[in-house]
């Protein structure tokens, strides 16, 4: 049998060498590859869960910003309008006035989520003690606006939204994306004791407003009135949630995943009558791989003196 002088191997030997070695060069290459993508998976889900605390802190102080009250001013009148409202199943134009134009292209349901706050000192940006969502400050001589909403910017893609009132015009900028779900209930507090004795949606809300039985001998007066025993004034807190979406995931079981943005307990009971509350993964993944997604929520308590 023929020899290689140099090694004193035999062909056959070597070709056993090179294919092991050939084996040993894959395999490596195989782990090189699963632990790059591992670690942009795990960088990918550490970013999901930075974006998810980010837009519960914005959403949270700007919330507690209905309280704000402009001292120099005095409280507000009993008919002033009041520092909540919302809609459900709704979206947004970007430059329409507040609440106004709002469309039924929903993102899986999501729904819309408005504070307006007093300013405070001089125009034109104020003394910085009253910021709206984008940061702008807001002066006393106008009224501040957050508006939280979930539109698709130009690529397609689902963002949760900053709507405010800018110098000139009425705007909107992205807070965070990759969002799949926006979600908010009203904490009622009807008995005034401070405690909620229920979460409701908006369209709720609205339903008992139109149940009141209002007085006024004109359009003018019974709105006035409409104002100051509306039941937005009577929100002790509010409970939001985000559903979030990260990197594609691996496990067959995934696409059978129910995501309740409320828990399951409130997805229950709400059935169909609050969308987007039940998210399945199989429709959201679609023909697609489905992905790791996360809720994010909390509850946000509110004083007692915007009611």
């Amino acid at each position: 049998m023929s020899k290689l002088r140099q090694g004193g191997m035999t062909v056959a030997e070597l070709l056993v060498a090179m294919t092991v070695g050939l084996g040993v060069l894959l395999g490596a290459g195989s782990l090189f590859v699963w632990a790059g993508r591992a670690a942009a998976a795990q960088m990918e889900t550490a970013a999901l869960d930075d974006a998810g605390r980010y837009a519960l802190e914005a959403i949270a102080r700007a919330v507690r910003q209905a309280g704000a009250i402009d001292w120099e001013a005095g409280m507000p009148p009993p008919d002033a309008p009041a520092a909540l409202s919302g809609l459900d199943a709704r979206s947004l134009e970007r430059s329409g006035f507040a609440l106004d134009d709002s469309v039924d292209d929903a993102v899986h349901g999501s729904d819309v989520l408005a504070v307006r706050f007093p300013g405070s000192g001089p125009p034109p940006a104020g003394d910085g003690a009253s910021l709206d969502c984008a940061g702008f400050g807001a002066h006393r001589m106008q009224e501040g606006w957050s508006i939280f909403y979930v539109g698709r910017n130009a690529q397609g893609e689902a963002e949760l939204r900053c709507k405010y009132r800018g110098a000139g015009a009425w705007s909107a900028d992205a807070v965070i994306g990759a969002v799949d779900g926006f979600q908010v209930l009203y904490g009622l507090d009807a008995d005034d004791d401070g405690t909620p004795e229920r979460y409701v949606t908006a369209s709720t809300l609205n339903t008992l407003d139109a149940g009141l039985v209002l007085a006024g001998a004109g359009a003018a007066e019974r709105a006035a009135e409409l104002r100051r025993r509306t039941h937005w004034k009577k929100i002790a807190s509010v409970r939001v949630a985000l559903l979030l979406h990260g990197p594609a995931s691996s496990l067959a079981s995934a696409r059978n995943v129910v995501h309740e943005l409320f828990g399951p307990g409130y997805g229950a009971l709400a059935g169909d009558g609050d969308a987007g509350v039940r998210l399945l993964e199989a429709e959201l993944a679609g023909s697609e791989a489905p992905r790791y997604r996360k809720v994010f929520g909390t509850t946000i308590a509110l004083p007692a003196r915007i009611r």
